[in-house]
């Protein structure tokens, strides 16, 4: 029993403010939603039925208990997202002032429970079976995370694809963060991330497929000899947070389809497009139908 895609990294439970355009000193009223970079991917790939699975850690709390719900309910299988004694489930709030101005803040202290990912409780068969494997920077930032990120890397056998996910307050430095990423890229096919994220991984990566996400002048990618520049789907941007998330899942998407890099890359940039105009990150992931109608639009 494989999986299309295994994703493997960050979880949180994601407080919105139902109030756009205030500060979270005013804001009244706030929704609870599933998070985390690597699990939003996760759900959304499954929106397009794929068999999705995602491994993490949460704490051993209702929170914990609401993220294993959320991604069931999400058809994201479950079974290797665990808790860990004595860490709470991390929080991450947000404002929200459109068109590009969302300030997070994370709540993962002491530390955050996705990195107590032990190398030596991953299994490796699964991943190694899996057509898509889809890991995160985050995960690097910390031990045991980081050796258990690089050992999954190195051990699957399908499409690898690194998540640049660069959150500067999760290390002491850019320059340690690229030393970290470097050594996860020889073990990547396809790197993605933004302009600020590419400024971390460096010059001269070398993957079989590089996309570099440039918001209002949109995606860049380069898988070969051939090279895309789509622009962006058009949009009246509520929450730009989840967009990433719905690219990567849509990227996933593509990849698996073996669909042509400008379609893969259209595809996507239209589904970041649709979260982009919701508020919030998972609960907002469209469906192949939702997003074909937005590059048909």
């Amino acid at each position: 029993m494989s999986f299309d895609v295994i994703t493997m990294g960050r979880i949180s439970v994601d407080v919105y403010p139902q109030q756009v355009g205030v500060s979270l000193r005013e804001v009244e009223s706030f929704g609870k939603f599933l998070g985390g970079s690597s699990t939003n991917v996760a759900v959304a790939a499954a929106r397009y039925g794929r068999r999705v699975a995602t491994i993490t850690r949460t704490g051993d709390d209702p929170f914990g208990l609401f993220l294993h719900d959320a991604l069931q309910g999400f058809g994201v299988d479950d079974r290797w997202v665990t808790a860990v004694d004595g860490l709470p489930t991390p929080l991450a709030f947000c404002e929200i002032f459109p068109p590009d101005d969302f300030p997070l803040y994370f709540y993962r202290y002491p530390k955050a429970p996705d990195l107590e990912i032990h190398a030596d409780e991953l299994d490796l068969d699964a991943i190694r079976d899996a057509r898509v494997f889809w890991a995160t920077v985050t995960g690097l930032s910390q031990e045991p995370s980081r050796s258990a990120t690089l050992a999954a890397l190195q051990a699957a056998d399908g499409i690898t694809v690194l998540d640049l996910d660069w959150r500067p307050m999760f290390w002491d430095s850019r320059e340690e963060g690229r030393r970290w990423v470097r050594e996860a890229l020889r073990f990547a096919d396809v790197a993605v991330g933004n302009e600020d994220e590419w400024e971390t991984a460096g010059d001269d990566v070398h993957v079989d497929l590089m996309v570099r996400k440039r918001g209002p002048r949109g995606t860049f990618a380069l898988r070969g000899g051939e090279s895309v520049d789509v622009p962006p789907a058009p949009v009246d941007v509520v929450n730009g947070l989840g967009a990433g998330d719905a690219f990567g899942g849509a990227l996933c998407h593509g990849l698996l389809s073996d669909w042509d890099l400008e379609r893969m890359i259209r595809f996507a940039n239209a589904a970041g497009a649709i979260v982009a105009g919701r508020l919030a990150c998972a609960d907002a992931m469209p469906t192949a139908e939702e997003v074909e109608a937005k590059i048909d639009a």
